[in-house]
């Protein structure tokens, strides 16, 4: 069955960094597109960014465009977001989801969700 496995959260001081994985299996990972999607306390979801299946296209949230870099290895069966120049308001839980086919965003399988939290 799918499987999504997300790591790399953790406490990092306003203007660090963060790599989060996802690594995924029970399905062909190169064959989809992949999301990122965040929720922060106390608020509902927030979607972060999307890689489509070959890795070759990317889209981001205004709030993390410039800031974080979706990517995929597709030896490894990996996603990745890089997160620079954190802020305060990035705190949350990172969850990563397998896109289902059809129209763009519509999010299948989803992971049990890695916390970023972000503080001095």
């Amino acid at each position: 069955q799918v499987q999504l496995v997300e790591s790399g959260g953790g406490l990092v001081q306003p203007g660090g960094s963060l790599r989060l994985s996802c690594a995924a299996s029970g399905f062909t990972f190169s064959n989809y597109a992949m999301t990122w999607v965040r929720q922060a306390p106390g608020k509902g979801l927030e979607w972060v960014s999307d890689i489509n299946s070959g890795g070759g296209t990317t889209y981001y949230a205004d709030s993390v465009k410039g800031r974080f870099t979706i990517s995929r290895d597709k030896v490894k069966n990996t996603l990745y977001l890089q997160m620079n120049s954190l802020k305060f308001e990035d705190t949350a839980v990172y969850y990563c989801a397998k896109d289902e086919p059809g129209p763009r965003g519509l999010l299948g399988s989803w992971g049990q969700g890695t916390q970023v939290t972000v503080s001095s």
